[in-house]
């Protein structure tokens, strides 16, 4: 099957603005995308830019927007984005992040805006003996939040990062709802004063464009919500308003 990759091209050290070139290469229907990517870089282009490790689809370093859909390359097979011999392909690199070359964007800010939102452990006791202990129906309450593997898929595409770009984004809420709903942590409290803030959960408008291009499949959409009534009734419960109005009224659509 033969295929055209037009791929964005850029390095930030050299160009103006980011141009695209075509590549045409011989694939199996059921190759990878991350496949053909190797395929140029070894054998027709060696200064092609663009992220891998696991190539199994745990890291998450090859996320990319693939025919205008963030996508993990390596979990992408050519059929699934060119269904006749001669089509094209189009890659790109994530957005709402800055392009450093090629496929590869700076994640600096992403992971800023995840450790804001302290995604660790934080004890909300001593333990019962030598260790805590977690009955079955609480472990579930945050197990689909450990699915996450920070590939910036949701990030990307985001809508209101398009006009609010200090929106903390749906990764670093889902990172916060592990923890929020784990047992044995302090939970919301030591992470209340960033997810109730003006660029904290309220700006989301339920578009789930993040859900739909997850490749874990996790329901971002909705923990986003669950969180934001647990932060209501938070503030309720102390007599207190929440940052809700905060948010322009057009960014306040949920």
């Amino acid at each position: 099957m033969n295929v055209t990759l037009e791929i964005q091209r850029f390095n930030a050290e050299q160009d103006a603005s980011p141009t695209f070139r075509k590549y045409a290469v011989t694939v199996e229907p059921t190759d990878r995308v991350l496949d053909a990517l190797i395929d140029i870089s070894r054998n027709i282009d060696g200064t092609l830019a663009f992220r891998k490790s696991c190539a199994h689809g745990v890291c998450g370093s090859d996320a990319m927007r693939i025919n205008g859909k963030e996508r993990l390359a390596c979990k992408t097979l050519i059929q699934d984005v060119a269904s006749a011999d001669g089509d094209t392909i189009v890659i790109e690199p994530l957005r709402h992040l800055p392009n450093q070359r090629d496929l590869m964007v700076d994640q600096s800010v992403f992971f800023e805006k995840f450790r804001s939102v302290k995604p660790f452990f934080i004890p909300a006791g001593e333990p019962n003996g030598a260790e805590y202990f977690q009955s079955q129906d609480d472990r579930e309450l945050f197990d689909e939040a450990t699915k996450c593997i920070n590939c910036a898929a949701c990030y990307s595409a985001c809508p209101i990062l398009d006009k609010n770009p200090a929106f903390i984004g749906p990764a670093a809420i889902v990172q916060a709802a592990r923890f929020i709903n784990d047992s044995r942590d302090t939970g919301l409290e030591a992470r209340i004063d960033i997810l109730d803030s003006a660029s904290g959960v309220w700006p989301c408008e339920n578009h789930f464009e993040c859900t739909r291009v997850c490749p874990r499949e996790i329901k971002i959409t909705k923990l986003i919500n669950l969180t934001k009534r647990q932060i209501k009734k938070y503030r309720e419960e102390r007599g207190e308003e929440t940052a809700e109005s905060q948010v322009p009224k057009s960014e306040n659509k949920r």
